[in-house]
């Protein structure tokens, strides 16, 4: 059993009482189609959680960032948010819709240039790079109410290709 068996979440229709673990897989899509072949044999799902464990931030590195590509990048974004903003203003507006759409683009454009050297200038070099990033996690765990663990742990016991080692134990 494993150390998740007596976790608690602190959230509202997100707690199961006294859970007890069905099993540990390394993918998610493992645990999910576990839980989906509990389904499909009419077990009350309902009492299951599939609860990531391990957390890890990822950050990958997409690109070095530079002065003339933070510029156009804000450029670009300026010139989006005006377009938005433009779009709203023509419709409850009185004037050439075309001249209002341009107009707060160019404002837009001007203001995500500005907003955009500004913010990278503050950085001082010191994060001149590109990324993103997520939190993940290295294992899920299929939990269950207590009153259901037995059933579920004999149900996956019979799923096709399902062995020890596809539950983690």
């Amino acid at each position: 059993m494993s150390s998740q068996a007596n976790m608690r979440v602190p959230r509202s229709g997100l707690t199961l009482d006294f859970p007890q673990s069905l099993g540990v897989f390394d993918e998610y899509a493992a645990a999910q189609k576990a839980v989906d072949f509990l389904s499909d044999q009419e077990f009350p799902v309902e009492n299951c959680m599939i609860v990531g464990t391990e957390l890890k931030q990822v950050e990958r590195v997409t690109g070095r960032l530079t002065t003339g590509r933070v510029a156009l990048g804000g450029l670009l974004s300026g010139i989006w948010l005006g377009l938005f903003v433009g779009l709203i203003f023509s419709l409850f507006g009185q004037g050439s819709a075309l001249g209002i759409i341009a107009s707060t683009a160019l404002f837009g454009a001007l203001f995500g240039l500005i907003w955009a050297l500004v913010g990278y200038a503050a950085t001082r070099g010191r994060r001149d790079f590109s990324s993103v990033s997520s939190i993940v996690a290295t294992r899920y765990e299929v939990l269950v109410e207590h009153k259901h663990a037995a059933r579920g742990r004999e149900l996956l016991a019979s799923m096709p290709g399902a062995g020890a080692s596809a539950f983690g134990g």
